[in-house]
């Protein structure tokens, strides 16, 4: 029997034509479905991708993160002579245009993308120029109507960093935990001549649940435009189910822009940890 290889993929993709990153039935076009599908037809054998988040629907990433188990004898086909890199152009021939990888490298098996895990970054971007988005970067870019206040944006962000529990934020799954240490969440002013009115979220978690980031900037959206007063972001944590006061930002804005792992000695005690915690708080392990 050919000796398993466990493969990292670092990949990029622009969400707005997928149904999120989750293979679903029916056929709904997936970015699990789509590289998973050529993977499977360059190596030969059926590829199941493990991955650090799972996107939902119309959310970018450029720095996403998965992985996959192969063989050896996979890998030594001509195309790829045993280089796992060489993936990368052979993908890069079959992969539609929105969705493309970055690299490919043999990692250890105790290496997972989703439970080694230590912090997922994302950029939420968004303009409240009259105009709406740049048209070179609308499929990025997020259009809020009304102008905001920046400076009571942060304060309102301030308010939910740290360990929560973030129910109110989330469309919560059924016996699953909803709280999560926010470890970071800063707005920035990125305006330039050609795009006014131009800001960024980048916020960072150990993890999130569904829809958390789009809700988080939603709440410092309505305080940043006056709806709501500085206050009201740390009101939402004594919440108890999804609040209706918080609308969800648009998927268009979002993107997961990096993956941290510790070093690989403490990969596999990694894994475990979260494995076990997500257990014992009944999280989905799926």
């Amino acid at each position: 029997m050919s000796e398993s290889v466990r493969l990292r993929l670092d990949l990029a993709y622009d969400g707005t034509d997928f149904h999120g990153w989750a293979r679903q039935k029916g056929g709904l076009r997936t970015v699990q479905q789509t590289v998973e599908e050529k993977l499977s037809m360059v190596l030969r054998h059926p590829v199941e991708l493990t991955v650090a988040g799972r996107t939902d629907a119309g959310v970018h990433a450029s720095g996403q993160v998965a992985h996959f188990d192969t063989t050896r004898a996979a890998l030594s086909q001509r195309s790829i002579d045993g280089e796992p890199h060489k993936l990368v152009r052979r993908l890069a021939k079959l992969l539609p245009v929105d969705v493309r990888v970055h690299a490919c490298t043999e990692v250890s098996p105790d290496f997972d993308a989703r439970f080694s895990a230590l912090r997922r970054h994302y950029v939420y971007r968004i303009t409240t120029h009259p105009r709406g988005a740049l048209p070179t970067r609308a499929r990025d870019t997020a259009t809020w109507l009304k102008p905001v206040d920046l400076d009571l944006m942060q304060a309102a962000a301030d308010r939910l960093v740290g360990l929560n529990d973030f129910v109110a934020f989330c469309k919560a799954k059924p016996h699953a935990t909803t709280i999560r240490e926010l470890l970071a969440f800063e707005w920035k002013d990125v305006s330039t001549p050609a795009e006014p009115q131009l800001y960024e979220a980048h916020v960072s978690a150990d993890a999130f649940c569904w829809s958390m980031v789009r809700c988080l900037v939603g709440c410092c959206l309505r305080v940043g435009e006056g709806s709501r007063d500085v206050e009201f972001a740390g009101q939402m944590l004594n919440e108890t189910s999804r609040s209706s006061q918080i609308p969800l930002a648009p998927a268009a804005g979002l993107s997961l822009v990096g993956v941290d792992y510790p070093d690989a000695d403490q990969l596999a005690a990694r894994a475990e940890m979260t494995r076990s915690r997500r257990a014992a708080e009944g999280t989905e392990l799926g």
